[in-house]
């Protein structure tokens, strides 16, 4: 129900030289205490708090009108805001008139984008993030903080299994995996970890939810605290930055990530473009240091003498139509289409499925990156003599000689700008290429698109070997 509270100066408050709110009426500071803040703290209504330091910046008298979210209200108020001066000439903040105050219940949510909005946080604020297939079985998983180092090492034991087998779900006695809407949001405790943890089930697929995987999000009640069982070994030469330096900085960036959403989206109440603008950039911001921070670790990774792969027999198909479904969102945005190895194609290789994926998410972002809008991206399959191949094909500008030698160099980014790569990616993709005891190459010219070509072991199909 819509209600409207008088016409003029209907209440009153005013705001220090450091834009706190030290004096108001009922409704503003039911407003403020609405949106996180107190009388005394700086003004928490992001709308206002842009008027009243507008005005003080600029010494002016304001008319305008701002809006906020009051509980399950939105509040639409029309205010005078007026600098005020103490005896010395100084900025001594400023005086607010509310002229009108006008309260309606929000529109319901749209269910679509508060999912979406969802799995964005659960994305930045997560400690580790699996893969699972329809069934909720374990394809892989990822993590750097180290209590869950036991985790991690069981759950390498543990692939091809229900990823509740790894966690201890307090008061679930049900057969498991249970259906993944009663396991999203499901607490639950981790062998080797003394932080509580929270469960979020990610559905991949379009038709139905699901039938092409789920990704598992993994979040702590808390940041992982300094000392303790993580603390450097003795002995250690230093500080290590995939080791020691990645997860302390992963936090809180992602944190940060996740808080620019919020704002972004307006979650945390209506905001001017302008600054909803300003978000959006910080998070883009964010998520492109987050993305070097995690080259510079992979590459200290792959260039140290003791860097080896795990391989084992694994369907190079099934993993590029997991690449393709992971980046085609990305792809949809710029009208781009992915073909992946249609259904009943098989190739069989012996390589590590985790690196395996890792390049070719590298090749295929590429692809999309560069390729123009409206065009199509190619993941085909082959096999020569012992070798199994993987070559993702596009339709960009292509390469010339000189840059298809330079493309594998570390940090050569050919002259681009603004994209946010590390120049880091073809190079690690290419080490880990031949740890694997394989290798990655590009075929190109300019004006023809780029081919590049994964190649590794080929594994025999058991079910064809002749007795």
């Amino acid at each position: 129900m819509a209600t409207t509270v008088g016409t003029h100066y209907i209440a009153r408050a005013r705001a220090d030289a450091e834009a706190r709110l030290v004096e108001a009426d009922e409704i503003v500071a039911r407003l403020q205490h609405a949106c996180g803040g107190s009388l005394g703290t700086r003004i928490a209504i992001p709308e206002l708090l842009a008027l009243v330091e507008k005005a003080q910046r600029y010494g002016l008298r304001l008319a305008r009108q701002f809006e906020a979210i009051d509980g399950e209200n939105r509040v639409t108020a029309w205010v005078e805001i007026a600098p005020v001066t103490n005896e010395a000439g100084e900025s001594d903040g400023c005086a607010i008139d509310v002229v009108s105050w006008h309260s309606e219940e929000l529109p319901p949510e749209n269910d679509i984008e508060a999912a979406r909005r969802r799995v964005e946080i659960n994305r930045h604020t997560a400690d580790c993030t699996a893969r699972l297939d329809s069934q909720q079985r374990l394809l892989s998983l990822e993590t750097e903080a180290s209590d869950l180092a036991e985790f991690s090492e069981q759950a390498r034991a543990k692939v091809g299994k229900p990823w509740t087998e790894l966690v201890d779900l307090p008061g679930t006695s049900h057969q498991q995996p249970l259906h993944w809407r009663l396991l999203d949001g499901a607490s639950c405790s981790i062998a080797g970890s003394n932080r509580n943890w929270t469960a979020h089930l990610e559905p991949l697929g379009q038709s139905q939810p699901g039938s092409a995987g789920f990704v598992l999000y993994l979040t702590a009640d808390r940041p992982l605290a300094k000392g303790g069982a993580e603390d450097e070994d003795e002995g250690a030469e230093g500080p290590s930055f995939g080791r020691d330096l990645t997860p302390v900085l992963r936090q809180p960036i992602n944190r940060i990530i996740a808080n620019a959403e919020t704002i972004r989206t307006k979650l945390a109440g209506p905001l001017a473009d302008e600054y909803s603008s300003y978000a959006a950039d910080i998070a883009t911001a964010a998520q492109h240091l987050l993305a070097l921070i995690d080259d510079l670790s992979d590459l200290e990774v792959v260039e140290s003498e003791d860097f080896v792969t795990a391989p084992d027999r694994i369907e190079l198909a099934d993993v590029a139509r997991r690449a393709c479904g992971i980046l085609g969102v990305r792809a949809r945005e710029k009208g781009i289409t992915l073909v992946a190895p249609p259904e009943g194609e098989s190739q069989l290789a012996i390589a590590e499925f985790r690196r395996v994926l890792q390049i070719l998410l590298n090749l295929v972002g590429n692809a999309i990156r560069y390729s123009p809008d409206d065009s199509q991206v190619w993941i085909r399959l082959d096999r020569i003599g012992s070798r199994a191949l993987i070559t993702v094909a596009d339709q960009g500008h292509g390469l010339g000689e000189d840059q298809q030698e330079r493309i594998f160099e570390k940090f050569e980014r050919l002259g681009r700008s603004g994209d946010g790569g590390s120049g880091l990616g073809l190079y690690i993709s290419r080490r880990i290429a031949r740890a694997m005891d394989g290798d990655l190459t590009v075929e190109s010219a300019l004006g023809q698109g780029a081919r590049f070509t994964l190649s590794v072991p080929a594994a025999e199909d058991l079910r064809q070997t002749p007795r």
